[in-house]
């Protein structure tokens, strides 16, 4: 009778491996292993149910004013306080997070835009064509985002959509320069050469090759900016340039609380402390999605 040597046969396991393979530890979740992060994430879904229901969650309209509620301290019928006109605070933070999160967001979906454009464009062209974007890059970066942001306003007047436009536009350099080096990367790769050589459209190959390859890493890029664009919103209504009374605009509220600091720090400190907590919260997100989805940094480790 034969006797066959399973240990020769490649197809035959050892039951000691496959009792290691089993006991392998699986890698703890993304929430497990940054706590930061998911209170972060918690925060920031938050502010984003507080803009979506708005209106039911708020106990007053915010622009509703009322000469017997001027500058009550917080407590009572209105929990946050009032500011100078006796408008409720609470009401106005709430309805300032749908107007924080639109422009912030909407903001970056431009700039985004922009920059993918640019930055494809950038990173595809060679000789005068290159340089005339990559100048144009660089005098859009050479300015930090305010200073461009109040330029944009200067020209388009103040309003909601004209703050959206100018922080869209102030944010189209970085997202641009980012594109345009991950093209560089991706042409390099010899998958780009051969689909070349085949003598593959050039269209084809920017959209079956080059645009998946970019795109992940700029939607990283847009949760690391969102706090950034709320940051210059928030900023412009503060300097009287971004939304007009009686928009409830956490920036505008700071604003309008800075002559009635030294006897009622409410007015100004409540809605600081909601944009404080916004941007920090947003910052640990983006960071953290950053960090565990850049290709870049898995790359790097």
């Amino acid at each position: 009778m034969a006797v066959t040597d399973m240990s020769l046969d490649p197809s035959v396991v050892p039951a000691e491996n496959t009792k290691n393979a089993a006991r392998k530890p699986r890698r703890r979740s993304v929430f497990l292993r940054r706590p930061f992060f998911s209170l972060a994430l918690l925060v920031a879904l938050g502010f984003v149910l507080c803009a979506v229901f708005a209106p039911f969650i708020a106990p007053y309209d915010p622009t509703a004013q009322s000469i017997e509620a001027m500058m009550q301290p917080p407590g009572g019928e209105h929990l946050l306080g009032t500011d100078s006109f006796g408008k409720d605070i609470l009401s106005r933070i709430i309805f300032g997070a749908r107007y924080a999160l639109t422009i912030g967001i909407v903001a970056v979906l431009i700039g985004a835009g922009g920059g993918l454009v640019l930055g494809v464009a950038a990173g595809l062209s060679a000789g005068w064509l290159e340089w005339a974007l990559m100048r144009l890059i660089d005098s859009i970066l050479a300015l930090p985002s305010l200073i461009l942001a109040i330029a944009v306003i200067a020209i388009l007047g103040q309003g909601v959509d004209k703050v959206i436009l100018a922080v869209g536009i102030s944010l189209i350099g970085p997202f641009s320069r980012t594109v345009r080096s991950d093209v560089l990367q991706v042409k390099a790769q010899l998958f780009i050469e051969a689909a070349h050589l085949m003598s593959i459209p050039r269209l084809t190959v920017i959209r079956r090759h080059i645009l998946p390859n970019v795109f992940f890493p700029l939607l990283v890029q847009i949760t690391v900016r969102i706090s950034e664009a709320i940051l210059v919103s928030s900023s412009l209504s503060f300097l009287g340039i971004g939304v007009s009374p009686p928009t409830p605009d956490w920036g505008l509220m700071i604003a309008e609380g800075r002559g009635f600091v030294s006897f009622a720090p409410w007015m100004s400190g409540m809605p600081g402390m909601a944009l404080a907590i916004l941007l920090v919260a947003l910052a640990i997100v983006g960071d953290a999605v950053r960090e565990e989805f850049d290709p870049k940094l898995k790359r790097a480790q």
